[in-house]
Protein backbone atom coordinates (compact mmCIF):
# COMPACT_ATOMS: atom_id res chain seq x y z
CA UNK A 1 0.00 0.00 0.00
CA UNK A 2 3.18 2.30 0.45
CA UNK A 3 4.13 2.00 -2.32
CA UNK A 4 1.37 2.87 -4.41
CA UNK A 5 0.62 6.01 -1.99
CA UNK A 6 4.59 6.99 -3.04
CA UNK A 7 2.99 6.29 -6.47
CA UNK A 8 0.28 8.79 -6.37
CA UNK A 9 1.81 11.56 -4.35
CA UNK A 10 4.71 11.72 -7.10
CA UNK A 11 1.90 12.20 -10.23
CA UNK A 12 1.44 15.50 -11.14
CA UNK A 13 -2.26 15.73 -12.53
CA UNK A 14 -3.28 18.38 -14.80
CA UNK A 15 -6.68 19.13 -16.62
CA UNK A 16 -6.52 19.54 -20.65
CA UNK A 17 -9.67 19.38 -22.09
CA UNK A 18 -13.40 18.11 -21.68
CA UNK A 19 -15.64 17.48 -24.50
CA UNK A 20 -19.69 17.13 -24.07
CA UNK A 21 -20.51 15.78 -28.59
CA UNK A 22 -23.04 14.82 -30.15
CA UNK A 23 -22.87 11.51 -32.73
CA UNK A 24 -24.56 12.98 -36.05
CA UNK A 25 -23.08 9.93 -38.05
CA UNK A 26 -22.08 6.55 -36.50
CA UNK A 27 -17.78 6.10 -37.32
CA UNK A 28 -15.50 3.86 -36.66
CA UNK A 29 -11.93 5.53 -36.38
CA UNK A 30 -8.96 3.51 -37.28
CA UNK A 31 -5.75 3.90 -35.19
CA UNK A 32 -7.55 6.88 -33.17
CA UNK A 33 -4.92 8.52 -30.99
CA UNK A 34 -4.33 11.13 -28.27
CA UNK A 35 -0.97 12.14 -26.42
CA UNK A 36 -2.76 12.87 -23.38
CA UNK A 37 -5.07 10.35 -21.23
CA UNK A 38 -8.53 10.19 -22.17
CA UNK A 39 -11.65 9.03 -20.28
CA UNK A 40 -14.66 8.25 -22.51
CA UNK A 41 -18.01 8.33 -20.70
CA UNK A 42 -21.12 7.23 -22.80
CA UNK A 43 -24.05 9.25 -22.74
CA UNK A 44 -28.05 8.41 -23.05
CA UNK A 45 -28.85 6.41 -25.87
CA UNK A 46 -25.22 5.51 -26.86
CA UNK A 47 -22.72 3.21 -27.51
CA UNK A 48 -18.84 3.13 -28.35
CA UNK A 49 -17.08 0.00 -29.12
CA UNK A 50 -13.71 -0.72 -28.56
CA UNK A 51 -12.83 -2.92 -31.91
CA UNK A 52 -9.50 -4.33 -30.55
CA UNK A 53 -12.04 -6.11 -28.29
CA UNK A 54 -15.34 -5.95 -29.05
CA UNK A 55 -16.49 -4.88 -25.94
CA UNK A 56 -19.48 -2.76 -26.45
CA UNK A 57 -19.58 0.23 -23.95
CA UNK A 58 -22.76 1.66 -23.05
CA UNK A 59 -24.32 4.78 -21.03
CA UNK A 60 -22.65 5.81 -17.92
CA UNK A 61 -20.22 3.38 -19.00
CA UNK A 62 -16.54 4.58 -19.13
CA UNK A 63 -13.71 4.05 -21.46
CA UNK A 64 -10.07 4.87 -20.03
CA UNK A 65 -7.39 5.17 -23.28
CA UNK A 66 -4.00 5.74 -21.71
CA UNK A 67 -1.96 8.53 -23.88
CA UNK A 68 0.00 7.69 -26.51
CA UNK A 69 -2.21 4.29 -26.97
CA UNK A 70 -4.45 4.22 -30.73
CA UNK A 71 -7.15 2.38 -30.65
CA UNK A 72 -9.95 1.47 -32.68
CA UNK A 73 -13.18 2.86 -31.91
CA UNK A 74 -16.96 2.95 -33.00
CA UNK A 75 -19.21 5.18 -31.73
CA UNK A 76 -22.35 4.79 -32.61
CA UNK A 77 -24.50 1.75 -34.08
CA UNK A 78 -21.58 -1.07 -35.65
CA UNK A 79 -23.62 -1.82 -38.33
CA UNK A 80 -24.09 1.34 -39.55
CA UNK A 81 -20.59 3.03 -39.19
CA UNK A 82 -18.65 4.75 -41.83
CA UNK A 83 -15.38 3.44 -40.98
CA UNK A 84 -12.25 5.79 -41.71
CA UNK A 85 -8.65 6.66 -40.92
CA UNK A 86 -7.34 8.73 -38.30
CA UNK A 87 -6.29 11.86 -40.17
CA UNK A 88 -9.25 11.53 -42.47
CA UNK A 89 -11.63 11.67 -39.10
CA UNK A 90 -9.68 14.66 -38.15
CA UNK A 91 -10.21 16.52 -41.57
CA UNK A 92 -13.74 15.94 -41.56
CA UNK A 93 -14.66 15.37 -37.85
CA UNK A 94 -17.83 17.95 -37.73
CA UNK A 95 -19.10 15.33 -40.26
CA UNK A 96 -19.69 13.45 -37.76
CA UNK A 97 -19.90 14.82 -34.46
CA UNK A 98 -21.29 18.20 -32.87
CA UNK A 99 -21.24 20.82 -29.38
CA UNK A 100 -24.06 18.64 -27.60
CA UNK A 101 -27.48 20.31 -28.01
CA UNK A 102 -29.64 19.13 -24.68
CA UNK A 103 -32.91 17.15 -25.51
CA UNK A 104 -35.11 20.64 -24.56
CA UNK A 105 -33.34 22.89 -26.72
CA UNK A 106 -35.05 20.24 -30.40
CA UNK A 107 -37.81 20.47 -31.44
CA UNK A 108 -39.40 17.41 -31.43
CA UNK A 109 -38.73 14.13 -29.09
CA UNK A 110 -35.56 13.49 -31.05
CA UNK A 111 -32.80 10.91 -29.08
CA UNK A 112 -29.68 12.42 -30.43
CA UNK A 113 -26.43 9.57 -29.03
CA UNK A 114 -23.72 11.78 -27.12
CA UNK A 115 -20.99 11.35 -24.66
CA UNK A 116 -18.14 13.53 -23.79
CA UNK A 117 -14.32 12.81 -23.08
CA UNK A 118 -12.08 14.32 -20.10
CA UNK A 119 -8.13 14.59 -21.61
CA UNK A 120 -5.58 15.04 -18.92
CA UNK A 121 -2.00 14.47 -17.57
CA UNK A 122 -0.67 12.44 -14.78
CA UNK A 123 3.09 12.33 -15.08
CA UNK A 124 5.57 11.13 -11.97
CA UNK A 125 7.94 13.56 -10.77
CA UNK A 126 6.50 15.85 -13.67
CA UNK A 127 8.43 14.19 -16.58
CA UNK A 128 7.07 10.77 -17.23
CA UNK A 129 4.00 9.66 -18.45
CA UNK A 130 2.34 7.42 -15.47
CA UNK A 131 -0.27 5.60 -17.55
CA UNK A 132 1.85 5.41 -20.77
CA UNK A 133 4.84 3.97 -19.18
CA UNK A 134 2.80 1.07 -17.50
CA UNK A 135 2.31 -0.10 -21.36
CA UNK A 136 -1.32 -1.22 -20.66
CA UNK A 137 -4.37 -1.01 -23.25
CA UNK A 138 -7.50 0.78 -23.00
CA UNK A 139 -9.66 -0.40 -20.56
CA UNK A 140 -13.44 -0.21 -19.77
CA UNK A 141 -14.74 0.65 -16.48
CA UNK A 142 -18.06 -0.37 -15.51
CA UNK A 143 -20.32 0.10 -12.12
CA UNK A 144 -17.93 2.73 -10.95
CA UNK A 145 -20.41 5.19 -9.84
CA UNK A 146 -17.68 7.10 -7.64
CA UNK A 147 -15.24 7.76 -10.43
CA UNK A 148 -18.63 8.69 -12.86
CA UNK A 149 -19.97 10.89 -10.40
CA UNK A 150 -16.22 13.22 -10.65
CA UNK A 151 -16.45 12.86 -13.88
CA UNK A 152 -19.82 14.16 -14.43
CA UNK A 153 -18.98 17.18 -11.90
CA UNK A 154 -15.69 18.10 -13.77
CA UNK A 155 -18.18 18.11 -17.10
CA UNK A 156 -20.72 20.39 -16.16
CA UNK A 157 -17.95 22.94 -13.95
CA UNK A 158 -16.49 23.10 -17.17
CA UNK A 159 -19.57 23.90 -18.92
CA UNK A 160 -20.12 26.65 -16.40
CA UNK A 161 -18.87 30.35 -16.48
CA UNK A 162 -18.07 30.58 -12.12
CA UNK A 163 -15.59 32.14 -10.12
CA UNK A 164 -12.44 29.68 -9.41
CA UNK A 165 -13.62 27.25 -12.08
CA UNK A 166 -10.05 26.02 -13.10
CA UNK A 167 -8.80 25.37 -9.41
CA UNK A 168 -12.19 23.31 -9.21
CA UNK A 169 -11.60 21.30 -12.01
CA UNK A 170 -7.74 20.56 -11.29
CA UNK A 171 -8.93 19.54 -7.90
CA UNK A 172 -11.44 17.23 -9.14
CA UNK A 173 -9.17 15.83 -12.23
CA UNK A 174 -6.69 14.84 -9.04
CA UNK A 175 -9.69 13.15 -7.61
CA UNK A 176 -10.16 11.60 -11.27
CA UNK A 177 -6.45 10.16 -10.92
CA UNK A 178 -6.64 8.75 -7.92
CA UNK A 179 -9.60 7.10 -8.48
CA UNK A 180 -9.10 5.51 -11.95
CA UNK A 181 -5.67 3.69 -9.81
CA UNK A 182 -7.92 2.62 -6.64
CA UNK A 183 -9.85 1.11 -9.79
CA UNK A 184 -7.11 -0.77 -10.88
CA UNK A 185 -6.12 -1.95 -7.54
CA UNK A 186 -9.52 -2.79 -6.28
CA UNK A 187 -10.12 -4.85 -9.80
CA UNK A 188 -6.74 -6.70 -9.89
CA UNK A 189 -5.95 -4.60 -12.88
CA UNK A 190 -2.18 -4.63 -14.22
CA UNK A 191 -1.18 -4.58 -10.45
CA UNK A 192 2.20 -5.57 -11.39
CA UNK A 193 2.78 -2.54 -13.97
CA UNK A 194 1.78 -0.51 -11.62
CA UNK A 195 4.10 -1.90 -8.56
CA UNK A 196 7.22 -1.72 -11.30
CA UNK A 197 6.87 2.05 -11.55
CA UNK A 198 8.74 2.05 -8.08
CA UNK A 199 11.74 1.81 -10.30
CA UNK A 200 11.37 5.54 -10.61
CA UNK A 201 12.16 5.92 -6.87
CA UNK A 202 15.05 3.59 -5.79
CA UNK A 203 17.65 5.49 -8.26
CA UNK A 204 17.64 9.08 -8.05
CA UNK A 205 20.21 8.86 -11.21
CA UNK A 206 17.05 7.91 -13.16
CA UNK A 207 14.93 11.32 -11.84
CA UNK A 208 18.21 13.28 -13.29
CA UNK A 209 18.13 12.08 -16.27
CA UNK A 210 14.31 12.77 -16.55
CA UNK A 211 14.72 16.03 -15.31
CA UNK A 212 17.28 16.69 -17.84
CA UNK A 213 15.50 15.47 -20.63
CA UNK A 214 11.91 18.06 -19.64
CA UNK A 215 14.20 20.99 -19.44
CA UNK A 216 16.30 20.52 -22.25
CA UNK A 217 14.44 19.26 -25.30
CA UNK A 218 15.41 21.61 -27.63
CA UNK A 219 19.13 20.74 -26.69
CA UNK A 220 21.59 17.96 -27.25
CA UNK A 221 20.08 14.81 -25.43
CA UNK A 222 22.80 12.05 -26.95
CA UNK A 223 23.59 9.13 -24.27
CA UNK A 224 26.83 11.02 -24.16
CA UNK A 225 25.14 13.92 -22.54
CA UNK A 226 22.67 11.28 -20.35
CA UNK A 227 25.35 9.42 -19.36
CA UNK A 228 27.37 12.40 -17.47
CA UNK A 229 24.50 13.49 -16.15
CA UNK A 230 23.50 10.28 -14.24
CA UNK A 231 27.47 9.52 -13.86
CA UNK A 232 27.73 6.19 -15.75
CA UNK A 233 29.27 5.61 -18.96
CA UNK A 234 28.43 6.28 -22.07
CA UNK A 235 27.95 2.11 -23.51
CA UNK A 236 25.86 1.63 -20.50
CA UNK A 237 23.74 4.51 -20.40
CA UNK A 238 21.25 3.48 -22.47
CA UNK A 239 20.96 -0.31 -20.81
CA UNK A 240 20.63 1.39 -17.59
CA UNK A 241 17.49 3.44 -19.13
CA UNK A 242 16.15 0.20 -20.49
CA UNK A 243 16.69 -1.88 -17.65
CA UNK A 244 14.47 0.56 -15.56
CA UNK A 245 12.03 1.77 -17.57
CA UNK A 246 11.36 -0.76 -20.50
CA UNK A 247 12.27 1.56 -23.42
CA UNK A 248 15.53 3.26 -24.73
CA UNK A 249 16.29 6.70 -23.76
CA UNK A 250 16.03 7.95 -27.60
CA UNK A 251 12.65 6.66 -28.01
CA UNK A 252 11.24 8.03 -24.48
CA UNK A 253 13.13 11.45 -26.15
CA UNK A 254 11.51 11.18 -28.96
CA UNK A 255 7.92 10.96 -27.57
CA UNK A 256 9.11 13.90 -24.92
CA UNK A 257 9.63 15.63 -27.96
CA UNK A 258 6.63 14.95 -30.13
CA UNK A 259 4.22 15.55 -26.80
CA UNK A 260 5.85 19.00 -26.29
CA UNK A 261 5.32 19.43 -30.05
CA UNK A 262 1.76 18.46 -30.18
CA UNK A 263 0.81 21.15 -26.88
CA UNK A 264 2.76 23.90 -28.98
CA UNK A 265 0.78 22.96 -32.02
CA UNK A 266 -2.49 23.00 -29.56
CA UNK A 267 -1.82 26.40 -27.67
CA UNK A 268 0.04 28.67 -29.99
CA UNK A 269 0.02 29.87 -33.05
CA UNK A 270 3.83 29.11 -33.44
CA UNK A 271 4.72 27.98 -37.18
CA UNK A 272 5.54 24.23 -37.92
CA UNK A 273 9.16 25.78 -38.24
CA UNK A 274 9.31 27.16 -34.99
CA UNK A 275 7.96 24.81 -33.05
CA UNK A 276 10.39 21.74 -34.70
CA UNK A 277 13.38 23.69 -33.75
CA UNK A 278 11.79 24.25 -29.79
CA UNK A 279 11.53 20.96 -29.38
CA UNK A 280 15.25 19.29 -30.91
CA UNK A 281 14.82 19.21 -34.73
CA UNK A 282 17.04 21.09 -36.94
CA UNK A 283 15.43 19.59 -39.92
CA UNK A 284 11.61 20.67 -39.99
CA UNK A 285 11.38 18.12 -42.77
CA UNK A 286 12.39 15.54 -40.51
CA UNK A 287 10.62 16.65 -38.19
CA UNK A 288 7.32 15.88 -40.01
CA UNK A 289 8.24 12.82 -41.22
CA UNK A 290 8.74 11.64 -37.56
CA UNK A 291 5.63 13.57 -36.55
CA UNK A 292 3.23 11.98 -39.14
CA UNK A 293 5.02 8.56 -38.94
CA UNK A 294 3.92 8.83 -34.95
CA UNK A 295 0.55 9.95 -35.04
CA UNK A 296 -0.86 9.34 -38.31
CA UNK A 297 -1.28 12.52 -39.45
CA UNK A 298 0.70 15.64 -40.72
CA UNK A 299 1.28 18.61 -38.20
CA UNK A 300 -0.33 20.82 -39.79
CA UNK A 301 -3.66 19.14 -39.30
CA UNK A 302 -3.56 18.36 -35.64
CA UNK A 303 -4.39 21.79 -35.07
CA UNK A 304 -7.70 21.18 -36.69
CA UNK A 305 -8.56 18.50 -33.07
CA UNK A 306 -8.59 22.03 -31.81
CA UNK A 307 -11.09 23.88 -34.01
CA UNK A 308 -13.87 21.42 -34.31
CA UNK A 309 -15.86 22.23 -30.92
CA UNK A 310 -14.53 25.70 -30.66
CA UNK A 311 -16.27 27.46 -33.12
Amino acid sequence: MEDFNRIIEALSMRFIRCRHLDILQPVTVTNAYDVENTLLIVGQHSTITLETTGETIHENEMLFIPGGKPCHLTFGIRDRALRIGNEDFIHNQEHFFRKHIPSSELKGNIKVQNYFHINFEAKIFDSVSFFTSLDIPPFTIKGNKKLLHIAKEILQEAERTITGKERVINLLTQWLVVEIIRHLLANNQFVEKLATNNTYFRDPRLIDIFTYIKNNLSGDLSNRVLAKVANVSEDYVGQYFKMLTGINPQDYIEYQRMEKAVNLLRTTKKSIRAISHEVGYKDTAYFCRRFKMMFGIPAGKMRRRESLMNT
